[in-house]
């Protein structure tokens, strides 16, 4: 399978601050990837890098070009969305259309048209006129009329309701997402895209603390829920995170055999919430 972005080394710096410290990380084609990350942890800097946006150290390759040298050539390949609940207010519908239609050389107008004929958008309309979850179907004709072979996205439902959220979610999956097509996806919302990842990328203070896959992130982590009288033993094993939960006790580890941990409780997947705590905490 092929990467459709490889990061060698990649630094950024500002100042003094060192924003991003030599990463190593790459994305394949098909996959949707979590890029996540506490404020002010290096995420921006990433997506400004690999959309063009930013200067940087190192070796950056997406969809086998340069984003600093090739930007024209890459953003005709790749899509990105900062937040699909926000157009100009002023604008209509049609112009909204016309103007992607323009601007991007592989905007597929009739698949807008079809898209938006599934809808109550009316053509017409200011996007002032039309609720938030219209505004967020608008954008999403937009978006995936385009055909790009990378989505980024960038806190793309911040403001909508859990509603409007998972709508969008799953008409991302259903209308623009396929084996070889890829989406890198920063979020807050965790909780909410976890079932669609295929693969997890946790940066902090500019260094990359977990690079996997789902799958290797079930096999090499696991939660135990134990009772106060088996903590001692569970603690001996080191977890790499403790918790308590309605008088019981629940364990993080990494990397320990599961035969020893049935040995003392339940055992459960972690959420990707738990994990990320769990990682950013380690080593404090």
């Amino acid at each position: 399978m092929s990467a459709i972005i490889k990061a060698r080394g990649l630094q950024k710096s500002y100042g003094s601050f060192e924003a991003l410290k030599g990463v190593d990380f790459s994305v394949e084609r098909g996959k949707i990837v979590g890029l996540v990350g506490p404020n002010g942890a290096g995420k921006t800097t990433v997506l400004k890098a690999i959309l063009g946006l930013t200067s940087f150290e190192g070796e950056l390759e997406v969809l086998g070009l340069n984003p600093s040298k090739q930007r024209h050539e890459l953003m005709q390949k790749v899509c990105f969305i900062a937040d699909v609940a926000l157009l100009p207010k002023w604008l209509k519908v049609k112009d909204a259309v016309e103007f992607v239609t323009e601007v991007h050389p592989n905007f597929n107008l009739d698949r807008a048209k079809l898209f938006l004929s599934k809808t109550k958008i009316n053509w017409n309309s200011k996007v002032k006129e039309l609720s938030k979850g219209m505004v967020t179907q608008l954008h999403l004709a937009l978006v995936m009329s385009i055909e790009a072979d990378l989505l980024v996205l960038d806190e793309p439902t911040l403001g909508l309701d859990i509603l409007y959220r998972k709508e969008f979610y799953n008409q991302l999956l259903a209308e623009f997402f396929d084996e070889g097509r890829s989406i890198l996806v920063t979020t807050h919302q965790i909780e909410e895209v976890e079932n669609l990842l295929t693969d997890l990328i946790f940066i902090k203070d500019g260094e990359i603390v977990l690079d996997a896959s789902m799958d290797e992130v079930s096999d090499k982590y696991v939660e135990v829920m134990v009772g106060r009288e088996e903590a001692e033993r569970a603690r001996e094993l080191g977890p790499v995170m403790e918790r308590d939960v309605f008088g019981r006790k629940v364990y993080l580890f990494e990397g320990v055999e599961r035969s020893k941990l049935a040995e003392l409780g339940e055992l459960h997947s972690p959420s990707v919430a738990d994990l990320f705590v769990a990682k950013m905490k380690e080593g404090k």
